[in-house]
């Protein structure tokens, strides 16, 4: 017998492109009721009428009180929550020595402070079983040229998980690391020359796969894994790794590829 997420609450934060997007869409699909949360206001309209369906809250989770909100809203539409995932996401493409303050406070607040402000509010509403679920990336094991400020950030976010973990053990958590992913919204403010600077590099460390992932692959993929997890509340799923099986692209093979042919992808790494 199949398990979906049909009849679970699901709030999915960031939920107005990308990964989120999809995320929310499959959920929407799967016959769960929804809650997307983002702050653009157009994109998360755009996202809950491509979904078919689904509940817009408009709300910055860098904002004081932005996450409780964000929860309060959400359930009050749909209940206690089975599933949260916060997908939201934000980086510099720079070497660490152009990196000032004001990106590091930047990619702090959104990866970091807004990701434990939303756990914070979401612990106590959420129903039995439940899961609140984050998305990392694989440049904290793996570091990439012009990301260093954006995967300490991803390592903070995964440590300060595991404190979660110890502090509520009532709740599951789990750290999703993403790879390589396109199109998503995550380089939108990637400018092309450093975003060329930036897969020369890449290229050079064999850290560009052949191929890449695409939102809905992984989104389709993290709905399904929860809807077993859900399923099976003795069982947590701490930590999980989704990357392209493909193999690493040879060192200037980027260059040629029709995607980059087409426009500079930004990824998710």
């Amino acid at each position: 017998m199949s398990v979906s997420l049909e009849g679970r609450a699901v709030l999915v934060v960031g939920a107005s492109a990308g990964i989120g997007r999809a995320l929310a869409a499959a959920a929407v699909g799967d016959g769960a009721r929804v809650v997307l949360a983002a702050r653009r206001k157009d994109r998360l309209e755009e996202a809950v009428a491509e979904a078919g369906g689904g509940h817009a809250v408009v709300a910055d989770a860098c904002e004081d009180g932005g996450c409780a909100r964000m929860v309060a809203e959400a359930t009050a539409l749909i209940g206690p929550l089975d599933l949260v995932v916060y997908s939201a996401g934000a980086a510099p493409l720079r070497p660490l020595a152009e990196t000032d303050a004001d990106d590091w406070r930047s990619v702090l607040a959104t990866n970091v402070v807004g990701a434990n402000e939303l756990v914070r509010a979401a612990v106590g509403r959420m129903a039995p079983g439940g899961i609140v679920a984050v998305l990392s990336s694989e440049t904290v094991r793996s570091p990439r040229w012009g990301l260093g400020a954006y995967g300490a950030s991803k390592a903070a976010l995964e440590a300060s998980l595991r404190s979660w973990r110890h502090e509520v053990p009532e709740v599951r958590f789990s750290c999703v690391a993403v790879g390589q992913t396109f199109p998503t919204g995550f380089g939108a403010g990637f400018g092309e020359a450093e975003l060329t600077e930036a897969f020369g590099h890449w290229g050079r460390h064999g850290q560009l796969q052949a191929e890449f992932m695409t939102p809905e692959g992984v989104a389709r993929t993290l709905a399904t894994t929860f809807a077993v997890a859900l399923a099976h509340p003795d069982v947590g799923v701490e930590d999980l790794v989704l990357r392209s099986p493909s193999p690493v692209a040879p060192t200037d093979a980027w260059a040629a590829t029709e995607v980059h042919e087409r426009e500079l992808p930004t990824t998710e790494p």
